[in-house]
């Protein structure tokens, strides 16, 4: 393998449609004995954060990660036909995916705020889990510092396949905070605006290439190939 690609999942891979806000809510209430009064921060934080601060926002401790982590995985379980319901895969996903699958020199993988039993529950409601290899990916339970992730992503994928750690690296999502993991983490970052930030703000957080969708699968190959250049 000469390539390492991580996709976020929200907004970048599938449409959630408001299932993700759900989980948090729902984990939030089971763990504070309350309704959530705001709504989760989202907007490409992992979990870890996003359960720490719906706690600070709302003036309660903070509960052990342990329990916020089983609260998700609860909270997550058994959501895949709500979110084949309401959501959907976003356009040029399975054609992208299906092509870096079949491609023996580029592991696929994901780099996602998610925790990994709910990224499995999102993905899995599409058949997209299938399309990567989703044991060597980095997850929301594995650091609140999502350019923690990619070094998770990469030590993983190193046991896993013997695969260098200095291996050039893509990530590919929809958040300033993914363009900023990214090059904290030495990598590239391919910004979708397919999400709540425009292909300006993808810019300015200074994304490597900013596409307004993937459905131009020639081009997206054609700029992974030139990261091994």
């Amino acid at each position: 393998m000469q390539l390492i690609v991580l996709w976020d999942v929200d907004h970048t891979l599938v449409d959630n449609a408001g299932v993700s806000k759900e989980i948090y809510a729902s984990a939030f209430k089971a763990l504070a004995g309350r309704e959530a009064e705001l709504p989760a921060p989202t907007e490409g934080r992992t979990d870890r954060a996003i359960m720490r601060e719906m706690f600070v926002q709302h003036g309660l401790p903070v509960p052990k990660w342990e329990s916020a982590q089983r609260a998700l995985e609860d909270a997550g379980r058994g959501r895949e036909e709500d979110l084949r319901r309401r959501g959907r895969v976003l356009p040029g996903v399975q054609e992208a995916l299906k092509i870096l699958a079949a491609d023996v020199e580029i592991c696929s993988s994901v780099l996602t705020g998610n925790i990994s039993a709910n990224a499995h529950v999102k993905l899995g409601a599409f058949g997209l889990d299938s399309l990567l290899d989703m044991s060597v990916g980095g997850y929301g339970e594995d650091s609140e510092d999502r350019a923690r992730l990619v070094d998770t992503a990469r030590a993983r994928i190193h046991a896993a396949h013997g695969v260098a750690t200095t291996t050039p690296t893509t990530l590919i999502g929809d958040t300033p905070r993914d363009v900023r993991a990214a090059h904290d983490a030495e990598a590239l970052c391919i910004a979708v605006a397919s999400g709540i930030h425009s292909a300006a703000e993808l810019r300015a957080a200074g994304a490597d290439l900013v596409v307004p969708d993937l459905t131009d699968t020639e081009g997206l190959l054609t700029h992974l190939q030139a990261a091994l250049a």
